[in-house]
C-alpha cells in the first residue's frame, strides 16, 4: 500500500513537495500499522564506514536489503582509488537469541509444569525463570499449527487447512506457503541472525518431498540456513527418514537399538550452537526445535521406560489420573479454583473399572511408554537450554516452549494400537489379546505404537476431547512457558491473556526490534495476522486485557469462534478415530451449536447457547466473515478420503514408470501408488553364476508395504498388511544364471479411489488377484481378500535395488538386502479404474440420499 500511495504523489503534488510528503506518509504508515511499536530505523553504520568491520542494522522494509551505494573512490589505477566494503548486516543492538520449542500431540495436562504427573523439569525450569501461559492456542492439528507458527498467519491463510498429506486443490488447503508469507526464519536470517531448524517439519508438501524438488518449501528454502530433521508428520525415532538440509542421512546405521533421534537432534543442535558461537560469538542464533515427541510412534529409550514404570503413575486408571491432574492444576494455580470438569464420556471410552485384566495391563504399558517419551524429550530439550547457559548466552536468550501443537492424539482409538499405520487404513480396533503379543517390545523398533484414547482424554485435563477437535479446548488450548532473563523480571508468574500460535512471529520480531518486511524477493507481503504478546512480559501488564481479541478455529468441518472471551463451538460429531465414515454434507450449517463464556468459566463446562440465541447468531455470522477473510472455504468434513485425493506430484497423469538403475529414498507422495488399482511390475534382470538375491523393488517397511525380491534365488512378491499378516507369492525354484523376466501382475476388483469424491469408500480396499510370473510362465497365483485402502508406511520410501530403513519382512531379510544380480530395467504399469457414467450416476444418487437422511 505504501508504494502505491507514494506513486500517487507524482500526479497529485508538485515535484519539490514529493520527498517531504513521502517521508511523512512513511511515518504515518508505520505508526498506524499493527506494528506501530517499531521505530523508523535509519540505516546507521557502526564502525568506520567502508571498512571490513563495519556493520549496519537495516530498516527491514525490503528483504533482502538493497545493496548500498558504493562509498569509495574509483580512479584509473588502484593506487589512486579508495576501497569500500558494504557494512555487514546485523540485528538491532541487544537483539536476543531465540529458542522456539514446540512439542507434538501433547495436551494441557501432560507436563508437570501445568499439573501433570509426567516429570518435565526443563519446562519447570523455564517457568521458574520466566512466565507460564494457560491460554496458548493451536489449530488442533500438526501441519496447520506449524505453518501458523512460522508465518504469523492463520493456517488457512498459509495454505494449511489440514496436514500436507491431506492437501486438496484449494488455496486454504493446498499445503503451499506462498511467497507472500515469509517465515520467521527468513526474516531473521536477512536481518543478520543464524537460523536453524531441528526435528519435525511437516510443512513440506507431500508432493515436493523427493530429491527432484523443488526445495523452496523445505526449511532451507524458507530461511532456515540449517535443517536436521524429518519432513513428514511422524517418524520412526529409531530409524527415521532423516535429512541434513535436503540430503537423506543414516547416522543410526550400525547403532540400531542404541541410537535415538530425540537424543541425536539435541546432540546436533548443541554442535550447531557451539560452532556458530566459536565462529561468530556476537551473531545471535534463532533455533526452531521440534521433537517428534509425543506424536506416535512413541519411541523412548528403555532407560526412560523403566524410570516411569517404577513410579507407578498410572496403575489406578485414566479416570483417577484425570482427577489427580485436575487437583494438581488447582494447587499450582494454573487453572481457577472454581474450574469444573466435564463428565467422563462413558459412551465412547469404557470406564476403567469395566476393562478386562488384559486391557488394563495393556493400557498401562501403553501410557508408561508415552509418558517416558514425554519425559525423555523434555530432558533432551534441557540439554539444549543448558548449552545456551554454558556458552554464556542464556541471559539474552528468549525461550518460548510450547507444549503441544494440538491436544493429545486419540488416533490410536479406544484400544490403542501397536501400529499407527493400521489406524490410517481403518484398522483401529485390535483386541487386547492381539496387542499383548507386542507387550514386551512396545515402544521399540518393533512397533509403531499409539495408546488408548482414554489416556488422551485424561492428558487434556482440565478440558475434554482431543487433537483434531477444533471446537473443544482439549484440541486447541495448549500451554506455554517463556523466559528471557534480561527482560522478564516477573519470574514464575502466570499469564492468562489469549495467545495463539500466530502471535509468536510478531512477538519475536518485537523482541528483536525488527519490523516485518513489506517486500521479500520482490513479492509484496501479506499482513501478519498475529498480535505480539511481548506486552505480557512486564509485570505491570500481568492482568492487562488480551490484545488478541478474535480468533477462528476450523479443522475438518468442526469449527469455533473466540471473541472477547466468548466461544461459539460446533458440537463434536466425530471422534478422531472415526475417519472412514460419511462426512457432514454441510459443515457450515448442519451443526449443533454451543456457546461458552470463558470470562466466567474456564473449561467449556457450561453451554449457554439456549439462553443467548442472539449471541449465537452474531458469532455464526462473524465466523463466516473470518472464514471468508482467511481462505477457510470450502469447508470439508472428510478425513480419510482426503488422504488419497489427487495432487500435483510427479506421478500425476502417468501410468508407466521405468527405472534402469538402483535408486532409493523416493517418498510415498512422489512415487507410483499401487493401492486401489490394477498394476504390473516387471523386472528384466541377469543372474550371475552362483545365483542372486536381494531387493528389486520395495515401498514401505515393517509396518505396511510391499517387496519384490529374490530370496535364495527364488522370486518373491510380498504384501505386508500393516504387520498383522503377510501375503506371499513365491517361485518354486531358484533362477538359473542368465537373463530373466520376473513379473508380478495384479488385477484389482473395485471402482478405485474415484468413489471418495462422492464420500463413498466402496471403491477402496477391495479384493484382487495377484500372479507371479517368471519368463512368461505363471509360478504363483493368489487372491487378496482385502487390500490396503489408504497408505503404506509414511516415513518409509520407494526403493529400487536395495531397502532403506526397515524391511517389509524381517523373517526373509534385513536391509539393505542389495540386489546381487544385474537389474537392466524395472517397469511399473498402472491401470487405474475409471468411473463409468453409470457409476457416477449411482454414486451421486447415493450421496443425495445420504444428505437427505442426515
Amino acid at each position: 500500500m505504501l508504494s502505491k500511495l507514494k506513486s500517487l504523489l507524482k500526479y497529485l503534488l508538485p515535484g519539490h513537495f514529493q520527498p517531504i510528503f513521502a517521508g511523512f506518509l512513511s511515518l504515518v504508515m508505520v505508526m498506524t500499522s499493527s506494528f506501530w511499536w517499531f521505530p523508523v530505523l535509519a540505516q546507521k553504520i557502526n564502525g568506520v564506514p567502508g571498512s571490513p568491520s563495519a556493520t549496519m542494522s537495516i530498516s527491514g522494509e525490503q528483504l533482502p536489503a538493497p545493496a548500498p551505494k558504493f562509498g569509495g573512490v574509483i580512479k584509473d589505477d588502484a593506487l589512486q582509488s579508495k576501497p569500500w566494503w558494504a557494512p555487514r548486516i546485523v540485528p538491532p543492538q541487544d537483539a536476543p537469541n531465540v529458542l522456539l520449542i514446540i512439542t507434538d500431540d501433547a495436551g494441557f495436562g501432560v507436563p508437570s509444569t501445568f499439573g501433570g504427573v509426567i516429570p518435565t523439569p526443563t519446562m519447570d525450569r523455564i517457568a521458574r525463570e520466566g512466565l507460564r501461559y494457560n491460554r496458548m492456542f493451536s489449530t488442533a492439528l500438526c501441519s496447520p499449527t506449524r505453518a501458523a507458527l512460522i508465518t504469523g498467519r492463520n493456517h488457512h491463510s498459509a495454505g494449511f487447512g489440514v496436514i500436507s498429506e491431506q492437501s486438496t486443490g484449494f488455496p486454504g488447503y493446498n499445503s503451499i506457503i506462498e511467497r507472500d508469507k515469509a517465515t520467521i526464519g527468513r526474516i531473521l536470517k536477512d536481518n543478520g541472525y543464524s537460523t536453524a531448524w531441528f526435528g519435525k517439519d511437516h510443512n513440506v508438501p507431500a508432493f515436493q518431498a523427493s530429491q527432484v524438488g523443488p526445495f523452496d518449501q523445505w526449511p532451507t528454502g524458507m530461511g532456515f540456513e540449517y535443517f536436521y530433521g524429518f519432513v513428514g508428520g511422524d517418524a520412526n525415532q529409531w530409524q527415521p527418514n532423516l535429512f541434513r538440509n535436503t540430503t537423506q542421512i543414516y547416522p543410526f546405521k550400525g547403532q540400531e537399538g542404541s541410537w535415538n533421534l530425540i537424543t541425536a537432534m539435541a546432540d546436533d543442535a548443541i554442535d550447531y550452537m557451539t560452532r556458530m558461537n566459536q565462529i561468530s560469538p556476537s551473531k545471535p542464533i534463532f533455533i526452531k526445535y521440534a521433537p517428534g515427541a509425543t506424536h506416535a510412534p512413541h519411541h523412548p529409550t528403555k532407560e526412560w521406560v523403566d524410570k516411569i514404570h517404577n513410579l507407578h503413575l498410572f496403575d489406578d486408571g485414566y479416570e483417577k489420573l484425570r482427577e489427580r491432574i485436575f487437583e494438581n492444576q488447582k494447587k499450582l494455580g494454573v487453572i481457577p479454583q472454581d474450574a469444573k470438569l466435564t463428565p467422563w464420556p462413558s459412551d465412547i471410552l469404557k470406564p476403567w473399572d469395566q476393562l478386562t485384566a488384559d486391557e488394563k495391563k495393556l493400557f498401562i504399558r501403553q501410557v508408561e511408554v508415552f509418558a517416558a517419551y514425554a519425559a525423555y524429550s523434555d530432558h533432551e530439550i534441557g540439554r539444549v537450554v543448558q548449552q545456551f547457559q554454558d556458552l554464556g548466552k542464556l541471559d539474552n536468550t528468549l525461550i518460548i516452549y510450547i507444549n503441544g501443537d494440538n491436544g493429545t492424539s486419540a488416533e490410536g482409538g479406544p484400544l490403542g494400537t501397536p501400529n499407527e499405520v493400521a489406524f490410517f487404513n481403518g484398522l483401529n480396533k485390535l483386541p487386547a489379546d492381539v496387542q499383548l503379543k507386542f507387550y514386551d517390545v512396545w515402544g521399540t523398533e518393533q512397533t509403531y505404537n499409539h495408546m488408548s484414547a482414554g489416556w488422551s482424554w485424561a492428558f487434556d485435563t482440565p478440558f475434554d476431547w482431543f487433537k483434531q477437535n477444533a471446537s473443544r479446548l482439549g484440541g486447541i488450548n495448549q500451554n506455554m512457558v517463556v523466559s528471557w532473563p534480561a527482560r522478564i523480571k516477573d519470574k514464575g508468574a502466570l499469564r492468562q491473556q489469549f495467545v495463539h500460535v500466530i502471535d509468536v512471529v510478531p512477538t519475536i520480531l518485537e523482541a528483536a526490534g525488527i519490523r516485518p518486511p513489506e517486500v521479500v524477493d520482490g513479492i509484496r507481503q501479506s499482513p501478519i495476522e498475529g498480535t505480539s504478546f511481548l506486552y505480557t512480559f512486564d509485570s505491570k501488564n500481568a492482568k492487562a486485557p488480551s490484545r488478541h481479541t478474535t480468533q477462528y478455529f476450523e479443522m475438518m468441518g468442526q469449527w469455533a469462534l473466540y471473541k472477547d472471551g466468548w466461544v461459539l463451538s460446533t458440537k463434536v460429531n466425530r471422534a478422531p478415530w472415526d475417519a472412514f465414515g460419511p462426512a457432514n454434507p454441510d459443515p457450515l450449517n448442519n451443526q449443533v451449536f454451543q456457546l461458552y463464556n470463558l470470562n466466567n468459566e474456564f473449561t467449556q463446562a457450561q453451554d449457554i447457547a439456549a439462553q443467548n440465541p442472539q449471541k449465537v447468531k452474531e458469532m455464526r455470522q462473524e465466523f463466516v466473515a473470518e472464514a471468508r477473510k482467511h481462505q477457510v472455504f470450502p469447508l470439508d468434513a472428510s478425513v480419510a478420503a482426503r488422504i488419497v485425493a489427487p495432487r500435483p506430484n510427479i506421478t500425476a497423469g502417468r501410468s508407466e514408470f521405468v527405472y534402469t538403475r538402483p535408486m532409493v529414498g523416493l517418498p510415498q507422495g512422489d512415487s507410483p501408488l499401487l493401492l486401489n488399482t490394477s498394476y504390473s511390475v516387471t523386472a528384466d534382470i541377469e543372474v550371475p553364476q552362483g545365483g542372486a538375491e536381494g531387493i528389486m523393488l520395495t515401498s514401505g517397511g515393517r509396518f505396511g508395504g510391499y517387496g519384490f525380491y529374490l530370496l535364495k534365488g527364488k522370486p518373491v512378491w510380498l504384501w505386508n498388511m500393516v504387520d498383522l499378516e503377510r501375503l506371499k507369492w513365491e517361485g518354486t525354484e531358484a533362477l538359473s544364471p542368465g537373463k530373466h523376466t520376473v513379473e508380478f501382475d495384479f488385477k484389482y476388483d473395485g471402482l478405485g479411489a474415484g468413489t471418495l469424491a462422492f464420500n463413498d469408500f466402496s471403491g477402496v480396499g477391495r479384493p484382487g488377484v495377484g500372479t507371479l510370473k517368471v519368463d512368461g510362465n505363471v509360478v504363483a497365483t493368489k487372491t487378496m481378500p482385502k487390500t490396503l485402502p489408504m497408505i503404506l508406511q509414511w516415513d518409509e520410501s520407494f526403493d529400487i535395488g536395495s531397502d532403506t530403513l526397515t524391511g517389509v519382512n524381517d523373517a526373509d531379510y534385513q536391509p539393505p538386502f542389495a540386489f546381487t544380480g544385474k537389474l537392466n530395467k524395472l517397469t511399473v504399469k498402472l491401470d487405474r479404474p475409471q468411473l463409468s457414467p453409470q457409476d457416477i450416476k449411482k454414486l451421486e444418487s447415493a450421496q443425495r440420499n445420504n444428505h437427505v437422511s442426515e
